[in-house]
């Protein structure tokens, strides 16, 4: 049988040498083809194979009528439509650890043409400047390189650090001690990194929770002449609050990579002699660019074949019978994951996942997954998805767990997901109540009946009178608008909990002011 395969963006011939070898693939190589173009022809062809030029919309998915796979050289998918191309049921595979390496060595370059002012002092040379004592560089040798997100880039680069003899503490949501001291590094909170270190990168997605990362907040915790080095993603610092901390001297130097805006042409950070800068070259390298092409090449083949792909970036499909009647869970399996997270700031060891009542008669790997997205989002980013989930709880050392019951609990239906840290449990669950939609029905032991959605407060507190009404007076005083309240006891007069539906994002000094009132034990804002 042979398999036409379109690639629509440039590639090199070594990246793509596992589709020459293997039978049956007849490659055709056109990179010049209009949007209108792709579309017009895109239903010739069995495989398509882009890096980021090519925009896969769902326009040129619906006329794909004999696509089966789609090829993404590199780490992101933005390009391509994963939604229109899970209901054609054509899988999207990717290659997320193509340009490791690539990364980490750039990081490193970045770290020691930082430490030794090598980029200014060449730029003073080709200006005939000749001055050695202007250009007085640190060694890296028992300096202490903070990590923040230990992830397959953030690892490699404390590896290569240690190479330098240099001290390495991270932080990273899922770092155990363990694993911390196999690694032979430190670890504490963001807050320790940011104190501790004389060097600091960041290695985290950038989403919500990490937008703006370091602000002018954390420059203030960092040490004087603390230098900076952001090859990730643009818009982890607050670039306002870099300028102001380098303008102030709190910090010696800066190496950047990335920007919120790209390209960063006229960048006032540009304008600083402490700044240094590369126009997005991480994964600029030639071995990177062929690596990413070989992984999806291989995929791609594989899957031809009738093989088993290995970076799926889509769901794989299920039988319809079994998606009728699991599909209306996966928006409250998503939430219960995101709402235990929120609850959760340890890290966490095991995942239980109960299904009970009808549920259970069913496959329900894809809400487990759907469950685990939920989760890990928080701390990964958006790029954790159904399929790949599974795997990056297990790379991060989750153990994950399905439970059965045909007991129904009350319910026609109850999802239950429960984690284990060092200090304990946690549990939610929900249901689907018949014309009310979604509902978390429980949260530890106690009793609750709160919709999913929006933005939470929950709160732990001593069972006493007042407790309800200085919480709400402090919520009207800050102008927070409470949409609904729950509340639940263990024992009269013992612990309590309040969870609160408000009307917009609360602040953290709010929650700080919260925690402050007699009898609140703890105060978490949960958005879903």
């Amino acid at each position: 049988m042979t398999f036409n395969i379109l690639i629509s963006d440039p590639l090199s011939e070594d990246g793509i040498y596992p589709l020459r070898q293997a039978e049956g693939m007849n490659i055709v190589i056109e990179t010049g083809w209009s949007p209108e173009d792709l579309a017009n022809r895109i239903s010739e062809f069995d495989a398509l194979l882009v890096r980021s030029q090519t925009q896969v919309t769902a326009e040129i998915i619906a006329k794909a009528t004999n696509l089966k796979i789609i090829g993404r050289a590199g780490v992101g998918v933005d390009n391509i439509d994963l939604t229109a191309a899970t209901e054609h049921g054509i899988i999207v595979v990717n290659a997320p650890d193509g340009n490791t390496n690539s990364a980490a060595e750039h990081t490193m370059a970045m770290l020691m043409s930082l430490a030794r002012k090598i980029p200014q002092a060449f730029h003073a040379l080709k200006n005939n400047e000749w001055d050695r004592k202007k250009y007085v560089g640190v060694e890296l040798k028992n300096k202490t390189l903070g990590v923040i997100g230990l992830g397959r880039i953030g690892a490699e680069v404390a590896a290569r650090a240690q190479g330098q003899r240099m001290n390495v503490i991270a932080y990273d949501p899922f770092l155990t001690a363990e694993k911390a001291l196999k690694m032979g590094i430190d670890f504490g909170s963001v807050e320790d990194v940011l104190r501790k270190a004389d060097f600091i990168t960041v290695h985290t997605p950038l989403m919500k929770e990490t937008k703006h990362l370091i602000n002018a907040e954390a420059f203030r915790l960092m040490k004087d002449g603390v230098q900076i080095i952001n090859c990730a993603r643009g818009g982890i610092i607050d670039e306002e609050a870099l300028y102001d901390a380098i303008v102030s001297k709190k910090v010696d130097g800066a190496a950047l990579d990335v920007f919120e805006q790209e390209p960063a042409v006229n960048h006032k950070l540009l304008t600083l002699a402490e700044v240094i800068a590369t126009p997005h070259l991480g994964a600029s390298t030639i071995e990177a660019q062929e690596s990413v092409a070989i992984d999806v090449s291989q995929d791609v083949v594989n899957f031809l074949n009738g093989g088993v792909v290995r970076n799926p970036v889509n769901l794989p499909s299920v039988s319809k019978e079994v998606m009728l009647k699991i599909e209306p869970y996966f928006n409250l399996s998503e939430k219960l994951g995101a709402f235990l997270m929120g609850l959760t700031d340890e890290v966490i060891r095991e995942v239980n996942i109960y299904y009970s009542g009808d549920l259970a008669g069913f496959e329900v790997s894809p809400l487990t997954r759907n469950t685990l997205k939920g989760m890990l989002k928080r701390h990964l980013g958006e790029h954790v998805n159904e399929v790949n989930a599974k795997f990056f709880a297990d790379r991060i050392g989750i153990q994950v767990n399905e439970h059965k019951s045909t007991a129904s609990k009350g319910f026609t239906n109850l999802l239950t997901v429960e984690v284990t840290t060092e200090s304990g449990t946690r549990r939610v669950a929900g249901t689907l109540l018949n014309g009310l939609g979604a509902r978390i029905v429980k949260v530890d032991n106690y009793i609750v009946d709160v919709v999913p959605e929006g933005h939470i407060v929950f709160i732990k507190h001593k069972d006493q009178p007042g407790a309800i009404g200085r919480v709400g007076t402090l919520l009207a005083k800050e102008n927070i608008n409470i949409a609904t309240m729950q509340v639940g006891r263990s024992t009269l007069g013992g612990d309590a909990i309040m969870m609160l539906t408000i009307d917009k994002h609360i602040e953290p000094n709010e929650i700080e002011r919260l925690k402050e009132l007699e009898d609140i034990y703890d105060v978490t804002a949960i958005g879903l």
